[in-house]
């Protein structure tokens, strides 16, 4: 492309030299013709001058000295040449400027002048002034030389700007196309930098909204997929458990452990419901939420909690302050937030974990704290990927992003003992469970 935007450019330039040195060419043809034209009608006016009344009469004229290659002569009403040089008989210039007017006549070899010699306004002889139309084309030979010169260095200048803009135009495209490929091999922080030219850099910024669209799409993806892994996880691993203890024990209540095993299923179907409902980029109004009262989420958290931590020998204790189990709360959210700070207690904690719930002027503030020390920079706790034992280091980082879905927050309170509060808008009072 480089060079076709140079060979356009080129021919471009070489065509406005052509268009314009031609006319030129012509005009200085022309003028030259008519600068020798008119230093021969000034000489021959000198020469005119000079001729006295008596020159029919025989005087002598004494003409003055004729340059290199021109013919000067004076010639009487017979056409016969007196004096200086010229052809010894009169020719058609001399014949019209008889008529007492200057005469100019130009053949394919010789420029010719003719002037009237005149005494009380009767022609008494003719000046006629030659030169050789030879001398005046090697004038013109030089001019064009000259012309063609010039004309020469204009094209290699326009050379010369044709190739700097080519680099100039196609350098940008260029840097667009090695940016494009390096997003197709899967670089999705590739960006185009800016070049200076308006209409590249548009096309530049388009491109780098375009891969940033992509890349915060195929992130969302995976974030998706690990947020639905994560929180689907714990529940699954119960509802495993729940069913092989049912087959494994004799004389278990199948009754009894089929419906813990709904439970557990309808508890998955709200996380696969929330981690959805996280998961879209414009959630309208009715996508919000469902409102449960915060006993009721305590309850369930509790019922979901008490078994594993009791198998680690650790104890859940619920602690919440007077008038705060009606409050509503966003149910599914705060299921899943709890379960993940549960869960980052029981792996990364050690002790009781004690959860308390508080009002604190239009916001309900749900405090998991257990009796370990927070080792970690609290604000990299919630970044994704950190994590201090075999945890993936996604739950945290998904319960802020929870948190802040449905308007609430979510952070570190204190190191020692480790506690997470968690702040969610209440609703007055909440429905308790659903079914």
């Amino acid at each position: 492309m480089r060079q076709r935007v140079a060979r356009v450019a080129l021919v471009a330039a070489l065509v406005a030299v052509v268009l314009l040195a031609v006319p030129l060419a012509l005009v200085i043809r022309a003028a030259l013709f008519a600068d020798e034209r008119n230093e021969l009608e000034r000489e021959a006016l000198a020469a005119a001058v000079r001729v006295s009344p008596q020159f029919a009469a025989g005087d002598a004229v004494e003409l003055p000295a004729a340059r290199d290659g021109e013919l000067l002569g004076v010639y009487d009403t017979a056409w016969q040449r007196r004096w200086g040089t010229g052809p010894a008989a009169a020719d058609t210039a001399v014949h019209r400027a008889a008529t007492g007017k200057v005469a100019q006549q130009q053949s394919p070899g010789e420029i010719v002048v003719a002037v009237p010699v005149s005494d009380a306004e009767r022609v008494i002889g003719v000046v006629r002034a030659s030169t050789d139309t030879g001398e005046v084309w090697k004038r013109i030979l030089l001019a064009w030389l000259a012309l063609v010169a010039v004309a020469l260095s204009a094209l290699g200048v326009a050379l010369l700007v044709a190739r700097h803009q080519a680099r100039a135009l196609t350098g940008p495209l260029e840097a667009l196309a090695a940016t494009s490929a390096k997003v197709t091999e899967g670089d999705l922080t590739a960006r185009v930098a800016p070049s200076g030219i308006a209409e590249i850099d548009q096309v530049g910024a388009t491109h780098n909204d375009m891969v940033e669209r992509l890349g915060g799409l195929l992130r969302h993806e995976r974030e998706f997929a690990t947020n639905a892994s994560h929180q689907l996880r714990t529940p699954l691993t119960g509802l495993q458990l729940g069913l092989e203890a049912a087959l494994s024990t004799s004389g278990a209540d199948l009754r009894t452990a089929a419906r813990e095993a709904l439970e557990q299923s309808r508890y998955l179907q709200h996380t696969i419901d929330e981690v959805l409902r996280l998961a879209r980029t414009e959630a309208s109004a009715q996508d919000g939420p469902a409102i449960r009262s915060v006993s009721d989420v305590l309850e369930q958290a509790e019922r979901r909690w008490h078994g594993p931590l009791a198998q680690d020998g650790r104890r859940l204790a619920l602690a919440p302050e007077p008038g705060t189990g009606a409050l509503g709360v966003p149910g599914r959210t705060s299921d899943q937030i709890l379960d993940v700070l549960l869960d980052n207690a029981r792996r990364h904690g050690r002790g009781t974990v004690r959860v308390t719930v508080r009002e604190l002027g239009g916001v309900v503030a749900l405090d998991v704290e257990d009796e370990g020390t927070l080792t970690l920079d609290p604000y990299a706790l919630f970044a994704r990927g950190t994590t201090t034992g075999q945890g993936s280091g996604i739950g945290l980082a998904l319960a802020k992003e929870m948190a802040a879905g449905v308007g609430g927050r979510l952070g570190v309170t204190r190191d020692h003992p480790t506690t997470f509060t968690l702040l969610l808008p209440h609703q007055g009072e909440g429905p308790g469970r659903p079914s």
